[in-house]
């Protein structure tokens, strides 16, 4: 498992300036990632608000990414979300993908292929997220919230300024999920599904 932040989240505070910010909160996903057992944590270093699915650097920069990792699968939000930068990330997920294929743009390593399969993960609290598809993970709960609580200058923000355990909120929604499937624990996926983004693998863990 490779990952991949595209904002560095560095708007997320009233009191902590933006260059400290942003280095706080890619400390904080690196010691996420190495919890779960992430191979590499990249950062795109794209302040918030920022991110565009047009930017052709922010493309390459995806792309580049995904030469490197060469993956059998890409997870990326959902393409209808909350905010700006989520929307235009799956946009940048899916553009740089194709964009990895082409051996004209690849600059650093080698190019690899256009269609990759590709999923959206659930939306936040499962807001007009349509499920497809269902992930037992029941095993996993416990140490995704801990990964998650490794975030901690962030779910302390959102405690404080949007008054939401976000913690607490992570774990109702995958239970909610479960209910849906019949497990505990679940979380919910569904398939971008276009040209030569399907695969004949069962693909999800």
């Amino acid at each position: 498992v490779y990952m991949c932040h595209v904002a560095n989240v560095d708007q997320g505070h009233v009191i902590i300036p933006q260059e400290e910010l942003g280095g706080i909160r890619e400390q904080e996903a690196e010691n996420a990632g190495k919890l779960i057992g992430a191979k590499e944590v990249f950062n795109l270093n794209v302040s918030d608000m920022q991110v565009n699915r047009h930017d052709q650097a922010q493309i390459d920069a995806v792309a580049d990414v995904v030469r490197y990792c060469r993956p059998d699968v890409v997870i990326t939000h959902n393409t209808e979300d909350y905010m700006q930068d989520h929307v235009e990330t799956s946009c940048l997920a899916t553009n740089g993908c194709f964009a990895a294929g082409l051996p004209h743009r690849s600059f650093n390593h080698p190019a690899y292929k256009s269609f990759i399969p590709t999923f959206f993960m659930d939306s936040l609290a499962g807001v007009n997220f349509d499920p497809a598809l269902y992930v037992d993970i029941t095993s996993q709960i416990e140490t995704k919230l801990q990964a998650l609580a490794m975030h901690e200058s962030q779910i302390k923000w959102m405690l404080e300024h949007d008054n939401i355990d976000f913690v607490d909120m992570v774990r109702t929604c995958s239970k909610y999920r479960g209910y849906q499937c019949g497990v505990p624990y679940a979380e919910a996926f569904r398939p971008y599904n276009v040209y030569q983004r399907y695969s004949t693998k069962h693909l999800l863990p």
